[in-house]
């Protein structure tokens, strides 16, 4: 039987609840492991999911304590939320003690729309007008406008939305989906200087950014730059992102228009790790249509190197790349291991693999499907010169030493082979040619079984 337990919380107050969906208790429910996944401390296939942890030697975030999220949650802080208000407040409430928030259905965080962001005065075509490049030029930017001037009111609408948006994400939290359509729409969950996080079966649709800013210093004709990662890993350890999807939904890139000559980009990543973050397991998730995916560490800058060597630890298995741009992952200081994913490059592919500064990949076991007129030699995109592992990969079925290829094609931009390290943290490998098949049948939101 459901019971209300929000009553259970005499400090917080009602109103915080006023048109939101009341958090109730969430009944135990029957499901068997994730396809592919270990739960060593969890084995019974009647198990709740929500309450499922990491198995051992499962990728990066299972080192040393491992990832056990809210798993020790009590039934006081058990939730089923099923909007923004709802969501939020379950998060905020109990602090750092472990808590399973269950999702149920799509909820948006923006559902009232842009215009419901807007700081009063803010008009788009008087920004367009006053910031055209044949009037304002391409030499000066737009940080010493006041602040009623259309930059202005672009930035004070741009905070509003960051507030309504973001979703701060505590320690010992475990949030998932319930069924096969449970998800977020325009959402930034940030999981943010905390340990011992776990974000299971979701669709996350990246959140659109309302007032891009227009740089007119952005490259030889000025650019359009967005914010709003879909979720950010900054500073935060233990981390276990499995079987969700990624996307950019009914927002794609591909039906966005031009401004000023180009692209107005409302999307950012769909999953950062940046900031001194430290074992993370991204296993059996959806990545696909979006421009600039995954981005471990986003600085060469020597004060953020300072943070960051050492850390950015993260693996990457049993995903599927699709329908996408470039960084799958880019990387910059970590230790990075991925294998046993599935790569499909079509039309408008740059690079899947980004080798930056100081980092150290190893990519195995993965299987790579390329459209006609994508070549083998653009998976790989060099950065910095540093080494990388790439073995036992196949391409179109047939395996294909991916650094040889790519110094090939590409000699100007030649790599080196040897990442320095070994992966220990694999729970399974399987065969790179069984990979897409595995992968098309388990990875994903509402796959979880």
């Amino acid at each position: 039987m459901n019971r209300p337990i929000w009553h259970a919380h005499a400090n917080m107050k009602a109103a915080t609840l006023a048109g939101s969906t009341a958090l109730v208790l969430a009944l135990t429910g029957t499901g068997a492991q994730a396809h592919g996944t270990h739960h060593a401390d969890h084995p019974g296939k009647h198990r709740d999911p929500a309450r499922q942890t990491l198995g051992a030697n499962d990728g990066w975030a299972s080192h040393g304590p491992g990832t056990t999220g809210g798993a020790d949650a009590g039934p006081e802080h058990v939730y089923t939320v099923s909007d923004w208000a709802g969501f939020r407040a379950a998060l905020a409430d109990g602090g750092s003690a472990p808590k399973i928030i269950k999702v149920r259905g799509t909820i948006d965080a923006v559902s009232e729309g842009c215009d419901s962001l807007a700081a009063p005065g803010y008009d788009f075509d008087a920004y367009l007008e006053k910031y055209a490049p044949e009037t304002w030029g391409l030499e000066q930017d737009l940080s010493d406008e006041s602040d009623d001037s259309p930059e202005g009111l672009r930035r004070t609408s741009a905070a509003n939305q960051s507030i309504e948006i973001k979703a701060n994400v505590p320690a010992n939290t475990t949030i998932i989906g319930i069924g096969r359509n449970a998800g977020f729409k325009g959402a930034s969950l940030q999981i943010k200087d905390v340990d011992n996080v776990i974000v299971r079966n979701l669709t996350l649709e990246s959140p659109l950014d309302c007032f891009p800013q227009w740089d007119p210093t952005d490259g030889d004709r000025g650019n359009w730059n967005s914010e709003y990662d879909t979720a950010v890993v900054y500073n935060s350890t233990h981390v276990w992102l499995d079987h969700n999807t990624f996307t950019d939904g009914e927002h794609p890139d591909s039906a966005a228009p031009t401004h000023f000559g180009m692209l107005y980009q409302q999307h950012d990543g769909e999953l950062d790790i940046v900031r001194g973050a430290n074992y993370v397991t991204a296993s059996w998730n959806v990545f696909t249509e979006h421009d600039k995916t995954i981005l471990i560490g986003n600085s060469d800058s020597e004060s953020t190197a300072v943070g960051d060597r050492g850390k950015l630890k993260a693996t990457f298995h049993h995903n599927l790349f699709s329908k996408l741009v470039e960084r799958a992952p880019r990387v910059r200081f970590g230790q990075v291991d991925v294998y046993n994913n599935h790569f499909v490059a079509e039309r408008g592919f740059s690079y899947s693999f980004g080798i930056g500064k100081e980092s150290q990949l190893v990519a195995e076991h993965n299987a790579f499907t390329l459209a006609k007129g994508v070549t083998p030699g653009k998976i790989l995109k060099r950065w910095n010169d540093s080494p990388l592992t790439a073995e036992n990969n196949l391409v179109n079925g047939r395996r294909v030493d991916l650094i040889a290829v790519h110094n090939a094609e590409i000699p100007e931009e030649t790599l080196r082979s040897g990442a320095g390290w070994t992966p220990a943290l694999r729970a399974d490998v399987d065969r790179a040619r069984a990979v897409p098949a595995l992968v098309r049948h388990g990875a994903g939101a509402g796959r979880l079984r």
